[in-house]
């Protein structure tokens, strides 16, 4: 069975990407977490919220069943929110939950998500594909804002830490 392989390892992704994401929210002021560098550009508060929401469409409503409560252009709109890191460290929580809990059989379930029609284990997938992409447009925001490394790499660390 190949099914808890995959879900145990999607669900640890999204939590390693969210710890990511964190630290780069630690070392962010408020006004980086939502400066725009362009009106082409999302700023990493908008990142955050688009990934709470995806994630939660994804696992509450396309996986679980749950009324579709997203309004995806409010996490573009915002220009301000408190509690960022908490608000995905939770959602990545339930969802790594939801994820895990998934069995064999329901992987191959079709189900629409976005209007599009997927099996759970494509909506899995790409969820956690788009988490990961975003993560990487977080942390190279953050490292631009702070001129400095972040330290997940093992060429980017010092010795001894």
């Amino acid at each position: 069975m190949i099914g808890p392989t995959f879900t145990a390892a999607a669900a640890n992704t999204l939590t390693i990407y969210a710890e990511r994401i964190g630290v780069c929210l630690d070392r962010l002021t408020p006004e980086q977490i939502w400066a725009r560098a362009s009106t082409e550009e999302n700023a990493i508060g908008n990142l955050v919220l688009h990934l709470t929401g995806n994630l939660r469409q994804y696992t509450r409503h396309a996986i679980l069943g749950e009324p579709d409560i997203r309004t995806r252009d409010d996490e573009f709109n915002a220009e301000s929110g408190d509690d960022l890191k908490q608000r995905l460290a939770t959602v990545v929580a339930d969802a790594a939950s939801i994820i895990r809990a998934v069995s064999d059989e329901r992987l191959t379930e079709r189900i629409t998500v976005q209007n599009r029609e997927m099996t759970v284990l494509e909506a899995i997938f790409k969820t956690t594909e788009h988490f990961a992409l975003h993560t990487g447009q977080i942390m190279s925001a953050t490292k631009r804002a702070t001129s400095t490394a972040l330290g997940f790499t093992t060429h980017n660390r010092k010795a001894g830490a």
